[in-house]
């Protein structure tokens, strides 16, 4: 099932009028797919810069031209003398940030096409290297060929170009096999649902969703929030000017607006209306 098929899913479970996600699965992926719905579909865009977490499996000794195993095998190399020690102490010199060369079987944008589909037209396209961050690389397991890792890092990270990297550094190759999202930013593998057992579930609310700073905006200007009335940092009792992109919420801790500060104002991104967070019920059956 694709990502937006699961969406189309929950969209018609609940009768939702708008639903879309946090973060497309890879097509072989399985895990944490935060669904947004109604009011809360606002919030996606925030939701894809979270960061990740994944359990991953790597095949050594076979490279495939999209880095996984959907495809087709382009080099095969022993790797009888891979030991754990030595997987260990590479993964050591593999965290914090660094470039990384997006797959070419990727629905990245070059030239007004996605990089898969010049890919399957047999091209071959040099692409930037784009920054990332990994936070963690743990050897789970470890029975050769296959081995699995815990993987945390930022968003846009492919995983499946980790392990292939892993796998040259290596002098073997590898491919990814399995990935599994654990977790995307405050949503867990433990919070998630089937989607076979939505019989019984319950809804994240709006101020739960996202990892941003929060300011709580006095009673007397959330009116003028949500009417789009600009104000200077200086209006609210924490000045956010320091944060970046932050949350408002009302002093009875409901999210009126994802903001930011550009010179002497607050500029609102996104407003949310009175009890957006409360259109769908918080359980269904």
């Amino acid at each position: 099932m694709s990502s937006a098929s699961a969406v189309d899913h929950v969209k018609k479970r609940l009768a939702a009028k708008r639903a879309g996600h946090g973060g497309t699965l890879d097509p072989i992926a399985t895990g944490v797919l935060p669904i947004c719905l109604g009011e809360a579909t606002k919030l996606a865009a925030y939701l894809l810069a979270d960061d990740k977490a994944y359990e991953a499996e790597a095949v050594l000794g076979i490279e495939t031209d999209t880095l996984d195993r959907t495809g087709t095998v382009i080099a095969t190399r022993g790797f009888t003398d891979i030991t754990r020690e030595r997987v260990e102490a590479l993964l050591a010199t593999r965290l914090g940030e660094q470039d990384q060369v997006p797959p070419m079987f990727s629905a990245i944008k070059q030239g007004g096409v996605r990089l898969y589909e010049r890919a399957r037209a047999g091209e071959h396209v040099e692409r930037a290297p784009r920054r990332v961050r990994i936070d963690q690389l743990e050897l789970l397991s470890f029975d050769p060929p296959r081995m699995r890792l815990a993987i945390a890092c930022s968003k846009g990270t492919y995983v499946r170009t980790v392990l292939a990297d892993i796998g040259t550094a290596l002098g073997c190759g590898a491919h990814m096999s399995e990935l599994r999202r654990t977790r995307s930013g405050a949503f867990t593998l433990a919070m998630a649902h089937d989607l076979d057992r939505l019989d019984n579930f319950r809804l994240v609310p709006l101020e739960q969703a996202t990892q941003l700073p929060i300011v709580v905006a006095p009673a007397e200007l959330v009116p003028r929030v949500r009417s789009g009335l600009q104000l200077p940092p200086e209006a609210f009792p924490v000045p956010p000017e320091n944060f970046g992109r932050f949350q408002l919420f009302d002093p009875e801790h409901r999210l009126v607006a994802i903001a930011h500060v550009a010179g002497t104002k607050v500029i609102y991104d996104r407003v949310f209306g009175v009890d957006g967070s409360r259109r769908f019920p918080q359980s269904a059956s």
